[in-house]
């Protein structure tokens, strides 16, 4: 399919309501109002396509950024590539979703989000936090380095209050990442996300609310079969 195409049929998909949902979720201008199952129809047409990922993430619409996402390979795509979008993204839902999705499958994808995470913008801190997470859900522990993991924990354990609103967050949900899915830290995780106890977040009013690390961790871990590592983070 062609960009203009994508973006016809995307903007045919759009209601108010369900625009004024996203919005309320901090989706931003240009914005269609397309559900997340419509943009799945069209994944499933177009699969893998990253010339055109990379055609919608850059026309702006937030409908468009979130398929471009789906449809995209993010070790396929250039550091620079994945710089412009953490670069350009302005709402939680494509900074916190969509970049980690295709950052988190780049090989120098722990290496950039290390970096993000030190911003003082929120939005690509916290693009960095959840590329974290998402390698850690997806990579075996082997091929984790386990003491910068550790090294992370204590660093929420200590900071995760005063940080900017989203961060606290995206924070709370590494420290759920690391629990479930490394063994050698589940504990540690555990022990931090006993030490942070009650995380505060704004949520814009809507009916989101912040996932106990500890009480998510465990269901995780109990789950038939326990926490597998995933093969992907996109949904």
């Amino acid at each position: 399919m062609k960009l203009t195409e994508v973006l016809d049929a995307i903007r045919s998909y759009g209601t108010a309501s369900t625009k004024n949902t996203l919005m309320k979720h901090g989706a931003r201008e240009p914005l269609y109002g397309a559900k997340v199952a419509d943009l799945k129809v069209l994944q499933k047409k177009i699969k893998k396509d990253v010339p055109l990922a990379l055609a919608l993430f850059d026309s702006g619409v937030y409908d468009a950024r979130y398929l471009a996402a789906l449809i995209a390979n993010g070790a396929e795509m250039t550091e620079a590539q994945l710089q412009h979008w953490v670069n350009t993204s302005n709402s939680p839902g494509i900074s916190e979703y969509s970049v980690p999705w295709v950052a988190s499958e780049h090989p120098k994808g722990w290496e950039m989000a290390l970096e993000w995470i030190e911003s003082d913008s929120e939005l690509i801190a916290g693009s960095g936090w959840n590329t974290l997470g998402g390698i850690v859900s997806m990579k075996t522990d082997e091929e984790l380095d386990i003491p910068s993991l550790k090294k992370l924990l204590k660093r929420i354990e200590k900071d995760i209050h005063t940080a900017p609103n989203r961060v606290r967050y995206v924070m709370n949900g590494f420290v759920i990442s690391v629990g479930a899915y490394v063994d050698a830290l589940h504990d540690l995780a555990v022990e931090t996300a006993r030490k942070i106890g009650t995380v505060s977040v704004d949520m814009n009013g809507t009916a989101c609310k912040v996932p106990g690390a500890e009480a998510y961790i465990a269901a995780a871990r109990n789950r038939p079969g326990g926490a597998k590592k995933k093969k992907t983070i996109k949904c």
